[in-house]
């Protein structure tokens, strides 16, 4: 697909050896991609390696046929690659609409994104660190919006909230798909992973475990069950 994000063999190595081999997927725009597995499996690393974090010692990542796996970080956001790494990272002295400014062009494009966080409207003018968690989140994800992403690199966004809180953020995810973002989902609450996404691999012993139907994996605890042991092929 000329326009997807495409990941080719892609292995990723820290110190010793690899800790995660041999992935290959794509993400096309819209679409949920979601990579779940025990912790420790390599889904991090995985992400890191797209985003440019990391470099990745095999493989190729490309976007269509252009590959962009030596470029820098910053070249592959201006890409369209927007990553959301572990935990809520935003500037707490900060306010919330300037914490939105950071990505967003205008004031008219940060408020834009504040369309599907209504509960932020309140709290614009307020320090991000006075926020609880769950408003934390919204922003970082108000703040992805508002860089008008191509590709979404999200690494457990649900860490740290109460499971009610996830929920009420996760039809976002599904909205910024719908408007043609593609996004690839790493997730510790693995069934509410499988019912955003399309497609979902699972990486066990740094290896791919599953890869296919979402829902399939979702219906059928067996294979996900074998999967997360590393015995799926």
């Amino acid at each position: 697909m000329d326009d997807a994000l495409i990941l080719d063999d892609v292995t990723v190595s820290r110190g010793a050896g690899p800790v995660i081999s041999h992935v290959s997927l794509q993400v096309a725009p819209g679409e949920v991609v979601a990579l779940v597995g025990p912790n420790g499996a390599g889904k991090t690393s995985l992400i890191e390696s797209v985003s440019g974090v990391v470099g990745h010692s095999g493989g190729d990542i490309r976007i269509g046929e252009t590959s962009i796996g030596k470029l820098s970080r910053v070249a592959r956001s201006r890409r369209g690659i927007v990553h959301i790494e572990q935990g809520r990272a935003v500037f707490p002295s900060l306010t919330v609409r300037e914490n939105l400014s950071l990505t967003a062009r205008t004031d008219a494009e940060a408020k834009a994104a504040l369309d599907h966080f209504p509960e932020l409207e309140k709290r614009w003018d307020a320090p991000t660190g006075l926020l609880s968690g769950g408003e934390q989140q919204m922003v970082v994800l108000a703040r992805a919006f508002a860089a008008r992403p191509r590709f979404l690199l999200i690494d457990e966004m649900s860490l740290g909230l109460a499971p009610v809180v996830f929920t009420r953020l996760l039809p976002i995810v599904s909205t910024l798909a719908e408007s043609g973002v593609g996004v690839l989902l790493v997730e510790q609450f693995t069934n509410l992973a499988l019912g955003l996404a399309r497609e979902a691999l699972v990486v066990a012993g740094g290896r791919v475990t599953y890869q296919g139907d979402a829902q399939t994996l979702r219906d059928d605890p067996a294979i996900l069950h074998e999967a997360y042991l590393g015995r799926a092929a």
